[in-house]
């Protein structure tokens, strides 16, 4: 009997991590839609401009804040190209090239492109209707930019007085974690133009329906809240639980709370039903004026627009029916299914900016700056559903920046055979998170016949 040996290629990386989950993308041809719907008006002579994008995506995964940075987070790194299915990497100033170059029909084959990998892959739109209610949070963050850049206008930019950007308008699937839509806008926008451009682009992606909509929440803060744009939303069949958009009307509308209770968890903070009756709605809303004594002992006063039942906030809070009779308890879980959404899409914004760097990357043309964030909205969805494919219990509590700065960037080995497939991934053994993670990276990787295991770097 004849016996052959095949010679081994050992590689270094610093993100052995990222590697099996780029092994996996692989697997599932997550970024396929985007090869073959994004059509570029560029020559390829290296790379072709698909390879480029490709290239910008990764490296938003290795943690890079800036594109320039896919020299040394990516082109250096010839292992976690080989894990991603290339055999080389675009320079930096190319891919920033072939970004310059798309179109606004590029970035809508872009948007159709992104809606196709979400319906595959994500559990938002796998959502079970007749289960549960889906919780959709949509915001708006600023994104500061050079004053030269294509709709770059003054608008609101926390802490930065005079500062000129963009807007990135969100829709979060909260119960997930996942992008349902980012829209970018000029500087001076805000929710209350977004808001209905943003969920009828929702309603596209998710393929919501009038059944869907009846068990869709749609929560909002006051920007999103003026009469128009609940009313608009009541309308459409969703159940609206916001803000009230007018700070005035809710001052005014306080004054008709006939008993004040205090929240035990925020003591300068009281609540209770407005009495006023409206017929401004076309749907039944209840209402809640809220206010909160600030430090010069004044109040400040907001008022919150709900359809839900009180049935509904008691099991969307995790309480118990039997509070039902308990007026305290009731109000109280209306405010905390308001306050959820500070731990669903501003967490988001939040985590993107520090994980993902998008508010550091700008681009002076509008269709350029779009397919970046429509790269990193990928990239974001990616993380989540890795974090579920490990579905390793270390990394349940694990946010997008710790998920880029301390599980992806693992160091370790991957070995190919001659033919150049990867046959196993060996992660550094002195890493803290390596010896939780073995064992779910062999099921994720189970399928495509990589051995992981642990070894010294």
């Amino acid at each position: 009997m004849n016996e052959s040996t095949t010679a081994l290629i050992k590689q270094f990386t610093g993100c052995a991590t990222l590697a099996a989950i780029g092994i996996k993308l692989r697997e599932l041809k997550v970024f396929q839609p985007i090869q073959q719907s994004v059509q570029i008006a560029q020559k390829t002579i290296k790379d072709s401009p698909a390879d480029k994008l490709y290239d910008a995506f990764i490296s938003l995964l290795a943690g890079a804040h800036g594109l320039v940075e896919i020299n040394t987070r990516l082109r250096a790194d010839g292992a976690l190209q080989r894990a991603f299915g290339r055999s080389r990497c675009a320079e930096q100033s190319v891919v920033q090239d072939t970004l310059n170059a798309c179109t606004a029909e590029n970035v809508q084959q872009m948007e159709q492109a992104m809606d196709s990998i979400y319906r595959q892959h994500s559990q938002g739109f796998e959502h079970d209707y007749q289960a549960s209610f889906q919780v959709l949070d949509v915001d708006m963050s600023g994104l500061p930019c050079g004053p030269k850049a294509a709709f770059a206008t003054k608008g609101y930019f926390a802490k930065q007085r005079n500062r000129r950007g963009r807007q990135l308008g969100r829709v979060l699937a909260s119960r997930y974690g996942e992008i349902v839509v980012d829209r970018l806008f000029d500087g001076k926008t805000q929710l209350t133009r977004a808001l209905q451009p943003l969920l009828l682009a929702t309603e596209e992606t998710l393929q919501l329906d009038e059944d869907k909509r009846r068990q869709t929440i749609v929560r909002v803060d006051a920007g999103g809240g003026s009469l128009g744009d609940v009313n608009w939303l009541l309308a459409r069949g969703y159940l609206v639980h916001g803000k009230d958009y007018s700070g005035q009307q809710a001052k005014r509308l306080a004054k008709s709370v006939v008993d004040w209770y205090a929240d035990p968890h925020q003591p300068e903070r009281e609540f209770g039903w407005v009495s006023e009756t409206t017929d401004a709605y076309v749907r039944p809303v209840k209402r809640i004026a809220v206010r909160c004594r600030q430090q010069d002992g004044k109040f400040a006063y907001g008022v919150l627009i709900s359809a839900l039942s009180a049935q509904h906030v008691l099991t969307l809070t995790g309480q118990s029916l039997s509070l039902l009779d308990d007026p305290t308890a009731v109000l109280l879980a209306y405010l905390r299914f308001y306050d959820q959404r500070g731990g669903g899409v501003e967490t988001s914004f939040k985590g993107d900016k520090q994980g993902l760097g998008i508010g550091t990357r700008s681009k002076k043309r509008f269709a350029a700056q779009q397919m970046v964030m429509q790269l990193g909205s990928l990239a974001h969805n990616v993380i989540i559903w890795a974090r579920r494919w490990m579905a390793s219990p270390a990394l349940r509590q694990y946010g997008i920046l710790r998920m880029v700065r301390d599980v992806f960037h693992i160091s370790g080995f991957l070995v190919t055979d001659a033919l150049g497939q990867v046959v196993q991934l060996v992660l550094n053994q002195a890493a803290p998170l390596a010896p939780a993670l073995v064992d779910p990276l062999c099921v994720l990787l189970a399928r495509t016949h990589v051995a992981v295991n642990l070894g010294q770097t």
